[in-house]
């Protein structure tokens, strides 16, 4: 701190992404970008012609984004000088696993239920994610234990999650179902507990070169998956693909900035961040899908999962000395 202040180096690449502010601001970002892609999904199946049942027309829908977003982020790593080749060498099947794990089975699920649950539902279901992350970091990390007021914040969330099943009928109404919001909730435990062996793979290697090769490697298994399956695909329109666009740059934006944000902060730290996924993605499937997102059980979902989630901020803020990275 005091050497930056002097004019006499720059901060340290290190200490800027611990600053509470870099923080905060880059998981808004990446939270606000993961929100948006609960509508832009659900508008892509109509776009593509996706039937709700077409899971292999699905997977190759989540396969060719993920192939072009990792492609985007080696090609952008690339030109930063990164060692994207050297990284695959010397990891392959470490890169392997966590594609296969964060990219491949946490989003065939994650597909797979939102197209049985509307957006706002799914949004609010997916929190979960940051709960499970902060259950799974207790047995990880012996400086990111649980603490009564995680486990409160946790509890709270928790149930404001259940709360979305309350009230509604049918297959897209308030009843949970097994195939939509069980599958959303699976897929998130997936995501909290593939993002703690991302962190300690990122470790060893570099961020922006191991989501790449993540999303790619993930990617080309749901494109394999798709079409063994029978699934198929083309391009509509042009607002289909530039929707698929879309959809990569968000990821491969998105998972690169939080793979940076794990890789040198406490994963509670940048997870608590996660509640914000299901207010912009409810806020965003309310504007542009025109579903109902001020129905009872739906704000009392969101006002309790943020109550939890702030209980676990709070608890973490605490315990930092003013002045800490």
């Amino acid at each position: 701190m005091s050497t930056a202040s002097t004019g006499h180096a720059p901060a340290p690449v290190t200490s800027t992404w611990r600053s509470p502010a870099v923080v905060a601001g880059v998981a808004l970002l990446c939270c606000l970008l993961w929100g948006s892609s609960y509508p832009a999904i659900k508008g892509g199946y109509a776009l593509f012609s996706i039937a709700q049942s077409d899971l292999p027309g699905k997977l190759l829908f989540a396969g060719w984004r993920f192939v072009m977003a990792g492609g985007f982020v080696l090609l952008v790593a690339a030109a930063m000088g990164k060692p994207a080749l050297q990284t695959l060498r010397a990891h392959p099947r470490q890169l392997l696993v966590l594609g296969a794990t964060q990219t491949s089975l946490q989003y065939v699920f994650f597909y797979l239920g939102l197209a049985y649950t509307t957006g706002v539902k799914g949004a609010i279901m997916n929190a979960t994610a940051t709960f499970f992350s902060v259950l799974i970091a207790h047995w990880f990390y012996a400086n990111d234990r649980l603490t009564p007021a995680k486990a409160l914040g946790c509890v709270i969330g928790f149930a404001g999650v259940l709360t979305v099943t309350l009230g509604g009928s049918g297959e897209l109404g308030g009843a949970f179902s097994w195939l939509g919001e069980g599958s959303v909730v699976l897929a998130a435990l997936i995501l909290a507990a593939s993002s703690i062996y991302g962190k300690q793979l990122s470790q060893t290697v570099d961020a922006m070169a191991m989501t790449g090769w993540q999303l790619g490697l993930g990617g080309a298994l749901l494109v394999l998956i798709g079409w063994g399956s029978g699934g198929q695909m083309g391009l509509p329109s042009w607002q289909a693909l530039a929707l698929l666009v879309y959809l990569a740059l968000l990821s491969s934006a998105a998972f690169t900035l939080w793979s940076l944000l794990l890789k040198h902060n406490r994963v509670s730290q940048v997870t608590i961040y996660n509640f914000t996924v299901p207010v912009f993605g409810s806020v965003l499937s309310a504007l542009f899908l025109r579903e109902t997102l001020w129905a009872w059980h739906y704000m009392l979902a969101l006002a309790m999962v943020c109550l939890g989630i702030w209980l676990v901020t709070r608890e973490v803020r605490e315990t930092r000395k003013p002045g800490s990275a």
